[in-house]
């Protein structure tokens, strides 16, 4: 028995139009596998988020979702013209209208790695890991065949 990984998070708010607006503000057009009154579930490739209709709750300060993205800088610009306070460079932390923390990542730098044909069918054909990610990926013995 393993862990292979993560299907999915589910983050309460409390609108589901609201929620998807704003998502879509910071990250741009939204593909959803399904919707109903109290859910939505925004595709990402072979993973989705959850978003349910919750009461609204404290922030949270340190429980957080990262969300894995091709342009970091991209979302940054989004969310600050969007008037969302966001945290200092490198990081990029934010915080949705219900108190979620999100915390922005960008696919090059980081270990989690989707296979070419999900990234082709995403339209993210070539988007490559940086040499500092290929090189903690292959230090576990997980980055063979990967470019560069």
């Amino acid at each position: 028995m393993a862990l292979v990984g993560i299907n999915h998070v589910a983050l309460e708010v409390g609108s589901i139009d609201e929620a998807l607006a704003f998502w879509e503000g910071l990250f741009g057009p939204l593909q959803l596998r399904g919707r109903s009154g109290s859910m939505a579930f925004v595709d990402m490739g072979d993973q989705f988020v959850a978003l349910m209709r919750a009461p609204h709750g404290e922030p949270d300060t340190v429980r957080h979702v990262g969300i894995v993205v091709d342009d970091k800088d991209a979302v940054r610009v989004s969310a600050v013209t969007a008037g969302v306070d966001v945290s200092r460079p490198p990081s990029l932390d934010l915080h949705d209208p219900w108190g979620n923390l999100l915390q922005v990542v960008d696919y090059r730098e980081i270990q989690f790695t989707k296979a070419p044909e999900i990234l082709a069918g995403m339209g993210l054909a070539g988007l490559e890991k940086n040499d500092s990610a290929l090189g903690e990926l292959r230090a576990k013995g997980l980055g063979r065949g990967l470019a560069p």
